[in-house]
């Protein structure tokens, strides 16, 4: 098969236990987000965007929807000749079908499928973060560095550097060591998790390491600091738009809320880098003449009869007359019966809220509905 110069492989096997009963029969990735998307949606459609014609998702836990939905490869244009979206699950075992043991070992029970479109570079994506990136330029910097490994990273405030792999760089940024989670940080480049490896020197690697008991086969843990104890050479891509890996309910919430507050940073309607998704062919949101409306982000198929303020409202949501929601996020489907009322909340897909219901969470802890509430 004729060689690929760029392919990407999406981790997307991860529990996702932090997000609660949101994940108790769905994917992580596959976790709605931001009125009519999912947050598969992202990676893919950075990879459609970035001219990515062939892509590797590798699922593992609550896989049934995750991979009916990514599987639709023409959501994202990757349907054409020589283009697609794959599902990778964990290779069958003797006695059973397998878990993957790690980030690297996922892609190590791939390197086959990997090595049939014989690509130069490969980029490692996780199936759960919400951001629009070219990858173009990720490539561009590895490309003309010379280098073996290029890590995305990104600015965070330095009081909270402990919580993310810290990259120390050179001026030219080289990376020279890498932290994970440091209790006294020396810089605040955290990893994204994006990677680009040159798949040559990356397959040895991931070949030797899977011969080591030792190891527990993940990238941070394992490959990249064994890249820098052999001298390899690591750059740091720094990016400068907006991230957020949504691995909890608060995160959830507070970038579902970014769409309202910081519209800016995330533009959802930028026609110059759709992010693409299923339509589920609703009708138009409809606003009754007894609703009242404050800043919310209200998605097709929503029937507002009551107050909406500082809200996500999803795809399909009802909220009847008389209902109050406030700094809330409705994920699609839910309904919020007469007279209820929501304040810091998260509902999930299909939650009915009773009428008269009264359910209020806070800023610092979101209150997440995963199951109908009656009086």
């Amino acid at each position: 098969m004729a060689q690929n110069k760029l392919l990407a492989m999406i981790l997307a096997g991860g529990r996702g236990t932090r997000l609660e009963g949101l994940t108790k029969k769905v994917a992580k990735p596959a976790v709605a987000f931001g009125g009519k998307y999912r947050i598969i949606d992202f990676p893919l459609s950075n990879c459609a965007n970035s001219g990515i014609d062939i892509v590797g998702v590798l699922t593992q836990y609550e896989p049934v929807l995750l991979n009916s939905y990514v599987a639709q490869s023409q959501r994202w244009g990757l349907d054409v000749q020589g283009s697609g979206v794959f599902v990778l699950p964990p290779s069958e075992k003797i006695e059973g079908f397998g878990l993957y043991k790690g980030t690297a070992d996922a892609i190590t029970q791939n390197i086959d499928f990997i090595d049939l479109h014989d690509p130069e570079y490969v980029l490692i994506l996780s199936g759960d973060h919400i951001y629009k990136m070219n990858y173009d330029k990720l490539l561009d910097t590895h490309v003309q560095n010379k280098a073996d490994a290029t890590i995305a990273v990104i600015e965070v405030p330095i009081k909270e550097a402990s919580r993310f792999g810290i990259m120390n760089t050179d001026e030219n940024y080289r990376i020279e060591e890498f932290e994970e989670k440091p209790e006294n940080p020396k810089s605040n480049l955290a990893s994204m998790g994006i990677y680009i490896f040159t798949w040559k020197t990356l397959k040895k690697y991931l070949q030797e390491d899977d011969k080591l008991d030792t190891s527990s086969h993940d990238f941070g843990h394992d490959i990249i600091p064994k890249y820098l104890a052999d001298g390899r050479k690591l750059i740091a891509h720094p990016f400068r738009g907006y991230w957020k890996d949504v691995g909890t309910v608060n995160s959830l919430w507070e970038s579902n809320m970014d769409l309202i507050d910081h519209a800016g940073d995330l533009d959802l309607s930028d026609r110059t880098w759709r992010i693409y998704s299923e339509d589920k062919g609703s009708p138009a949101q409809v606003i009754g003449s007894s609703a009242t409306v404050k800043s919310a982000y209200i998605d097709k198929g929503a029937i507002i009869d009551g107050y909406v303020e500082h809200s996500v409202i999803s795809t399909d949501v009802e909220v009847e007359h008389e209902a109050v929601v406030k700094n809330s996020v409705l994920l699609p489907g839910a309904v919020v019966g007469e007279g209820a009322s929501l304040d810091y909340v998260i509902v999930a897909e299909n939650v009915k809220i009773a009428a008269g219901v009264t359910l209020t969470g806070t800023e610092d802890q979101i209150l997440l509905i995963d199951k109908n509430v009656t009086k």
